[in-house]
């Protein structure tokens, strides 16, 4: 097993669970006293104030479905310094309410963890979006959030885009020219990252082998193409020589949170700060690494609105525990709950061809 010296991927399971539990207890009374909505729910659940909570799991969860219907945040209004918006593909979408506070915490643990992947030098940035994509810096939809905190990582950054949302040859074949004979960061959503990098490299046989690529999201429309994660890694490798690849999980609900593919990839690793829970979808109670069932995201980052302890509508199963590239649980997601709302960052892409 590797650990990541002064990093994030650094605790046992059990280490992680005793830190844990108090910190997460602690929000959730700090997010009770201070958002009324947030009260409400609790009350109604049974989880009255100051309850012996005894694991992670025994702590009061929130559908993430709710950052959808309802105003959840627990700062007062002119303290709100940055609104997140999700990617929801109906119309409605998950509003989350940060200050300033919250928004440093997020860049800063952010940071740590990309770390783990990337080092600690800021290295040449190609990025698989538009520079439209981060247009209103206010208030940003998912995909503009990642693209605009992945930015923070890179230097010299060249989008594969253009404005118009087409494939940007020159400017890919430029940057390589340029950033090719050293490291390089690539980041994108997977299925922008496969459809205006991967398709463009292979059919003008460009060298990526000094790339390290970050990407996330948008697996459905590669799954429908039999394109699954252990085959784009291997197509990125025979026809581009890519071989330094995570994949993470992570949503805008959670803020500062992402679940990092490990060196040899097929499973996702859980920062010191966070963790996951499967949970049975008929009795919610915990499954035991083996058993898929959904995924329950928990962390210690949200201080502004009460996301620390998040249902998804994911499905997942934990491979193990304390057995792999990190200390902690070991796991992939498997998909969307079945009737659960398509919301991949990628899969909103307005381009004719995503």
């Amino acid at each position: 097993m590797t650990t990541v010296v002064d990093g994030v991927f650094t605790l046992s399971q059990a280490d992680k669970q005793e830190r844990l539990l108090p910190e997460l207890a602690r929000l959730t009374e700090h997010h009770r006293r201070n958002g009324e909505a947030y009260a409400r729910i609790l009350s109604a659940t049974g989880h009255g104030p100051d309850r012996d909570y005894r694991s992670v799991a025994d702590l009061p969860w929130l559908p993430v479905r709710l950052f959808k219907t309802q105003v959840l945040k627990s700062i007062p209004d002119e303290s709100v310094f940055k609104v997140l918006t999700s990617s929801g593909t109906t119309g409605d979408v998950s509003r989350i309410f940060l200050d300033k506070e919250a928004a440093a915490a997020q860049t800063r643990m952010l940071s740590r963890t990309i770390q783990a992947a990337i080092g600690r030098q800021r290295l040449p940035m190609l990025i698989a979006d538009t520079p439209a994509v981060i247009k209103d810096r206010k208030s940003f939809s998912a995909r503009g959030a990642g693209v605009l905190g992945m930015m923070n990582f890179g230097r010299d950054h060249v989008w594969a885009l253009d404005p118009q949302e087409k494939p940007d040859v020159e400017a890919i074949k430029g940057f390589l020219a340029k950033h090719g004979g050293q490291p390089f960061l690539i980041f994108g959503f997977t299925f922008m990252v496969w459809l205006y990098l991967y398709e463009v490299a292979r059919e003008h046989k460009l060298d990526l082998s000094n790339g390290v690529l970050i990407h996330s999201g948008g697996w459905k429309k590669l799954i429908d193409q039999s394109v699954d994660n252990a085959a784009f890694r291997q197509a990125f490798a025979n026809h581009t020589g890519l071989t330094r690849i995570h994949n993470f999980y992570g949503m805008v609900e959670q803020i500062g949170v992402v679940y990092l593919e490990g060196p040899q990839g097929n499973s996702l690793y859980c920062p010191d700060f966070a963790d996951v829970i499967i949970r049975d979808p008929e009795t919610w109670q915990e499954l035991p690494p083996g058993k898929p069932g959904l995924v329950e995201v928990v962390s210690t980052l949200p201080e502004s609105y009460p996301g620390h302890a998040l249902l998804t509508e994911d499905l997942g199963v934990v491979h193990g525990i304390d057995d792999g590239d990190w200390p902690g649980k070991r796991f992939s997601i498997l998909g969307r709950l079945p009737r659960a709302e398509a919301r991949g960052c990628s899969d909103t892409f307005s381009g004719g061809q995503a």
